[in-house]
């Protein structure tokens, strides 16, 4: 469900504006709003006790009215506009009602239009979106471009647009959460790096979430430029019947278009004049998925004035984010890979179809709706054994019945010793989890963590890289 109708978001000093969720990015939004001279108030729907009483000290003498523990209708349709954090749904009864009389709804990337001086790159995409973010932030930096690095990852924007912006170039994750209510904003250069079926307990269908990730380029004008992934026939087949100016592909078919080009860990970039080559070898950047990851980023990077030496430079660089498929040991000659942050499908079918080699695969976890058949014949090809762990396990079983050697555990510790006792030198563990994690841990890093302890005590032998 998305945000429509509404051509641009625009806040005046007094405006009554309701920020719903107190998060991370809530309370940027909070102290945005007031800096900017608005009158505002709080809708959570948990308890505010978890935020101390230095944060409560302060909304209250910043005269916030905060409503805690439910959402009411008489609140949200009582105020000039609607500020939403990205966990909030549109579909949450309080906000149909506000919209349903006339009330703005919106998110911080909204912000944008009206507040933002600083030229964006925004990236979205079911998988990789911190990776290229991050790589992204590294390349400006090796160009000596002052960069901020935030959005869905980090640091709020309204946290930016709080200070001075005295960046020359904003590079912003941006979920299709943000996206939902993200109205006018628009980017500089918009990347999209993949789409696979995910949070399809909050979407409707996989047509409504793939329409969410294109919703990044309807702003977009003259000037501005589309990075696509050609390897997506359905992202593709969208490209092809682009309109825009600016239009670059990445991937290993570029089907004539300008972009970057990726074989074999080398990626060929097209559309600037004479063709560059980035070899990837030697860095953590050379294997599938990362390598894919990298050709989007070059391109985002020549687009904003990065040159080619700037940019090898960044790469050479570039250390891989924790929980991605990190390698947490050798034991035996078995690797152990954690790859935690894989919590959707297409995450951890990609992490296979980069491995080398048997797998023993560690997965499960909350379910999140998706296909498990989109993973067959990877799992027929790599996994000799697949160990599952949490809520969805059963359902995983089911779908990967007679494909694999299935078993069913309950804890992490205990499929991390039962892939000891399966795994032989060559083979490599991995934990790619192809769900979420809040039905046994805090999050991702929570169950990355405790893998990563477990491996540890497999043997006093294990080779952890340095």
């Amino acid at each position: 469900m998305t945000v429509d109708g509404m051509a641009r978001v625009r806040i005046s000093p007094g405006d009554h504006v309701l920020v719903v969720g107190l998060g991370k990015s809530g309370l940027s939004a909070v102290r945005f709003l007031l800096q900017i001279g608005a009158k505002v108030s709080v809708s959570e729907g948990g308890r505010l006790d978890r935020l101390g009483r230095e944060t409560r000290r302060w909304l209250d003498g910043e005269r916030v009215f905060v409503e805690e523990g439910g959402h009411s209708s008489e609140l949200f349709c009582s105020v000039d506009h609607i500020l939403l954090s990205p966990g909030v749904p549109l579909s949450l009864p309080a906000v149909v009602a506000a919209k349903a009389k006339g009330v703005p709804v919106f998110g911080e990337m909204a912000l944008a239009a009206q507040f933002m001086k600083t030229p964006m790159v925004a990236v979205t995409g079911t998988n990789g979106k911190s990776t290229v973010v991050t790589l992204l932030g590294d390349l400006f930096r090796a160009a000596n471009k002052k960069v901020f690095v935030g959005g869905n990852i980090g640091t709020p924007l309204t946290d930016y647009l709080q200070g001075n912006q005295e960046a020359e170039v904003a590079v912003l994750e941006v979920s299709s959460f943000q996206l939902d209510t993200a109205v006018a904003f628009r980017p500089t250069v918009g990347v999209l790096l993949n789409i696979t079926p995910d949070h399809l307990d909050r979407y409707a269908s996989y047509d409504e979430y793939a329409a969410s990730k294109f919703s990044l380029f309807r702003s977009q004008g003259r000037g501005d430029a589309a990075v696509l992934n050609a390897d997506d026939p359905k992202i593709l087949k969208r490209a092809e019947q682009s309109s825009h100016e600016r239009l670059f592909l990445f991937g290993h078919d570029l089907a004539g278009h300008n972009g970057a080009r990726v074989e074999k860990g080398v990626v060929t970039v097209r559309g600037f004049g004479a063709p560059e080559s980035y070899d990837l070898a030697g860095t953590c950047l050379a294997e599938s998925p990362n390598s894919e990851n990298s050709a989007a980023a070059i391109i985002a990077a020549r687009i904003m004035g990065c040159t080619p030496s700037c940019i090898k430079k960044g790469l050479a660089s570039f250390a891989p984010l924790a929980h991605r498929l990190t390698l947490v040991a050798d034991v035996e000659g078995v690797r152990y890979l954690d790859d935690s942050k894989a919590t959707n499908i297409g995450a951890a079918k990609s992490a296979l179809e980069g491995i080398h080699g048997p797998v023993v695969l560690i997965a499960g976890g909350r379910d999140k709706g998706g296909d498990y058949g989109l993973m067959a014949d990877v799992v027929r090809d790599k996994v000799k054994h697949l160990l599952l762990i949490g809520e969805a396990s059963e359902k995983m079983a089911a779908a990967f019945a007679g494909l694999t050697q299935v078993e069913k555990l309950i804890t992490l510790e205990e499929a991390v010793a039962r892939a000891h006792q399966l795994a032989q030198a060559g083979d490599t563990v991995l934990l790619s989890p192809a769900c979420a994690s809040f039905d046994m841990f805090t999050g991702y890093a929570h169950r990355g963590e405790v893998f990563q302890e477990a491996v540890r005590r497999l043997s006093p032998q294990a080779v952890t890289p340095a």
